[in-house]
């Protein structure tokens, strides 16, 4: 067995408030600094990275003096403000050293479920790895709610891998991997070194609470390997502690447990957007842009000859021939007043017309699937 980090290219990478915050003790500089390192590595090999990580609450404690974990909303939000700071400082400093540049990017799952959120976050992402920056990622718990007292970041790791279509997801814990049972509780229990993510028993394997520092357990990243899967990205769960994890799991070697996704990341795209059902409106092209679709073309503006619904930006609408068939559907980057204006227009007048530019498709041909 060796493993899939090795073949895969766009990885999100998940490290948990234990292992950046050495277990609630401060803002472990150290594990922040060879992170970085790796990182920088497997920028070297030609692999995009996106950073998850938790941490902020931890270190807004410590930086406040509170000997534990608050329990009130609002002394988490401030908590999270505080450590907020010194979390981004402390990454963007490591990664300066290996002459990378990093972004923050602070998201909550409403931004994963509003269909115009989604696009303007991916559309960001996807710049920020075109230009080879490196993103940090955190919940934006300064103003949610219940996603402090429900929410993980390994959920969210699993939306960021779907949101970008990663190849693979690697949460980085405390612990070695995942057990048929609770290794403290059951002597006995089985090391899992590689089975199939969203298998119903690996739920009841991972029944259990997390530590004290942060907010899930082993259950929370199996069922974050089952979200990753349905867009067809393997997970990896590994110690954190685990030295040159990230460089040897490039190479190939397998390390911790391996949760492999059986449907392609294209295909698992293809077949969430053909099953959509609530279709908000319809394009019309011409021979010409039916033909580039049909090619695996993105459907350009310059190729619609009539619109159809009163859509908005992300919703899913349909693309028909000439004659009214439909040859196609997909998310759409803008919304039905501003398609019409720039209908039949090359890409390159988009921002002269509307003023500005989002996107030069109408339809990218990532988020387009043909019938």
């Amino acid at each position: 067995m060796s493993s899939v980090i090795a073949s895969a290219t766009r990885i999100v990478i998940k490290v948990g408030s234990s292992l950046v915050t050495a277990e609630g003790k401060g803002l472990d500089h150290e594990a922040l600094a060879r992170w970085a390192k790796e990182i920088a590595a497997l920028k070297a090999l030609g692999k995009e990275v996106v950073l998850v990580s938790s941490g902020a609450i931890a270190e807004g404690v410590q930086r406040l003096g509170w000997t534990k974990r608050p329990t009130t909303l609002h002394e988490k939000q401030a908590a999270a403000a505080v450590g907020q700071m010194g979390l981004v400082q402390g990454y963007e400093s490591c990664f300066r050293e290996h002459g990378l540049k990093t972004a923050q990017i602070l998201l909550t799952h409403e931004d994963m479920k509003d269909r115009t959120r989604y696009l303007n976050a991916r559309a960001t992402l996807l710049t920020l790895l075109e230009h080879q920056v490196i993103p940090i990622i955190n919940e934006n718990d300064t103003v949610v709610t219940s996603e402090i007292k429900f929410g993980d970041n390994d959920t969210l790791g699993a939306l960021v891998t779907n949101l970008i279509d990663g190849d693979a997801l690697i949460i980085l814990t405390d612990q070695q991997g995942l057990y048929s049972a609770d290794p403290r509780k059951h002597p006995d229990a089985k090391f899992i070194h590689e089975t199939e993510a969203g298998l119903p028993e690996l739920e009841a394997m991972a029944g259990g609470a997390g530590s004290s520092v942060g907010t899930g357990g082993m259950y929370t990243k199996v069922i974050a390997a089952k979200r990753a899967a349905r867009s067809g990205a393997h997970t990896v769960i590994a110690s954190g502690r685990e030295e040159k994890v990230l460089t040897r799991l490039a190479d190939g070697e397998a390390i911790g447990t391996q949760l492999i996704a059986r449907t392609s990341r294209l295909v698992a795209r293809k077949q969430w957007l053909a099953a959509q059902l609530q279709v908000a409106g319809a394009v019309t092209l011409d021979d010409g842009a039916v033909r580039a679709l049909m090619s695996g073309a993105s459907l350009l503006p310059v190729g619609v000859t009539a619109i159809g619904g009163e859509f908005t930006r992300g919703d899913v609408v349909r693309c028909l021939k000439p004659d009214g068939t439909e040859v196609a559907r997909g998310l759409i980057n803008y919304s039905f007043e501003e398609a019409g204006r720039i209908l039949r227009q090359p890409s390159n007048k988009i921002e002269e017309i509307l003023g500005y530019l989002d996107e030069p498709e109408l339809i990218h041909r990532d988020n387009l699937v043909l019938l």
